[in-house]
């Protein structure tokens, strides 16, 4: 194959994917301990099943397929009217927001929109990313040749980083030199810590100002215990004419093996909002009618009283391990609005030479911090989304082994 003929750009991408290095390391050790106990928490897939509600939806839907007068093949691109309904009044009128239906885009993974979103924008635009955050919004920008080289410091040469960290309470500065995309992600992953309402309105601000647009993922915002903390950027004044924002229900409620999401688009960027139509109608088909059926159901009152059980579990399980790892006498940071755990490796360890020993000494997988960035260095993701009592015997391998 003549290679001048494919994008060089991939070429400036780490050697694979992060969540597949660590799988390629689990697989090397069983390979050689072959009676290994690993007990994984570290890639953020859910562990509890589907709700009832949900599955009843399905088994209806399904029934619905089965008969011609209520069969649906291809639906609207953009989603069916009754679950972008359902997402307004289930996610954003408690929260005095307003919303118009066409604004709503259902998809089968806010992965796939955070990554496909930046095909509206000019390969020619500075971009600014949190520092550690959830790798696609690089990864996806590195593809599209907006990044530069990657330097020794393992930061590219055209990005901004907004540095989170302890020092400055996991609040990012707005960035120094001039951008015209933003992403935020709030409550954050990997650190599990959520944006100020403070600091939201000064990114806003800044927008606005600058004629820049947000990127908000809020994949996490339902596992937000303190209801005076923001769930949606749309909460901040000004947002409407300068962010689009991104939602799943893979960990809202559990839909990782059968894919919905959603992205918000306001009315006023109607040049964006006309793209991104035009974007998903012709590169996307839809979500089948039988997943949107069983995301609508979790709005209902015993979908959302279910929901809202499997979220708390979760999130009791994350106090749990967040509780274990400051008994143990170690930093952590996240735990309390977010199924993440950021703990602060010992002092000179390389967080990816920490994975290998937490590995080796206690059988537990983790997620290294660096994985999400130069700042993630020396810290280590650890998540709640594991069986509770897999969980607990993880924590006491790490309370008494290492």
């Amino acid at each position: 194959m003549n290679n001048t003929i494919i994008n060089s750009y991939y070429d400036r991408l780490p050697g694979s994917y992060l969540f597949s290095t660590i799988a390629k390391k689990i697989k090397e050790y069983q390979k050689l301990n072959e009676k290994a106990d690993i007990i994984r928490l570290g890639i953020g897939d859910v562990s509890s099943p589907l709700i009832p509600a949900v599955i009843e939806a399905m088994h209806k839907a399904v029934n619905e397929m089965s008969v011609k007068e209520t069969f649906h093949g291809y639906g609207p691109e953009q989603g069916y009217r009754f679950l972008r309904e359902a997402i307004i009044r289930g996610e954003y009128t408690p929260r005095g927001i307003s919303m118009d239906p066409d604004e709503v885009f259902v998809s089968d993974g806010s992965k796939c929109d955070v990554a496909n979103i930046q095909d509206l924008f000019s390969t020619h635009i500075k971009i600014a990313i949190p520092d550690p955050v959830y790798p696609v919004y690089l990864d996806s920008n590195v593809m599209a040749g907006r990044t530069g080289i990657i330097k020794s410091d393992g930061r590219f040469s055209k990005v901004t980083y907004l540095a989170s960290n302890a020092e400055n309470q996991f609040q990012p500065a707005l960035p120094k030199c001039p951008v015209e995309l933003i992403y935020l992600c709030s409550p954050n992953n990997p650190t599990g810590t959520v944006l100020s309402r403070d600091t939201l309105q000064k990114f806003v601000d800044y927008a606005n100002e600058k004629g820049a647009i947000i990127l908000f993922d809020g994949a996490y915002n339902c596992y937000i215990r303190d209801e005076s903390l923001p769930h949606s950027i749309y909460e901040i004044p000004g947002a409407r004419s300068c962010a689009i924002e991104f939602r799943s229900f893979s960990k809202t409620a559990g839909f990782t093996g059968i894919r919905c999401a959603y992205t918000i688009v306001p009315l006023e960027l109607s040049k964006l909002h006309s793209m991104w139509l035009r974007h998903q109608t012709t590169k996307f088909n839809g979500v089948n009618y039988i997943t949107q059926r069983a995301a609508e159901v979790i709005y209902s009152k015993e979908g959302w009283k279910q929901t809202k059980t499997i979220i708390n579990d979760y999130m009791e399980t994350a106090s749990m391990i967040r509780n274990e790892l400051i008994s143990c006498g170690y930093t952590v940071f996240g735990g309390e609005h977010a199924p993440y755990i950021w703990w602060k490796i010992p002092k000179g360890q390389k967080s990816f030479d920490f994975f290998d020993h937490l590995l080796s000494t206690c059988e537990v997988v983790g997620t290294p911090g660096s994985g999400f960035g130069p700042c993630g260095e020396g810290y280590f993701r650890l998540t709640s989304f594991g069986d509770r009592e897999q969980t607990k015997i993880a924590m006491k391998r790490i309370r008494e082994m290492l």
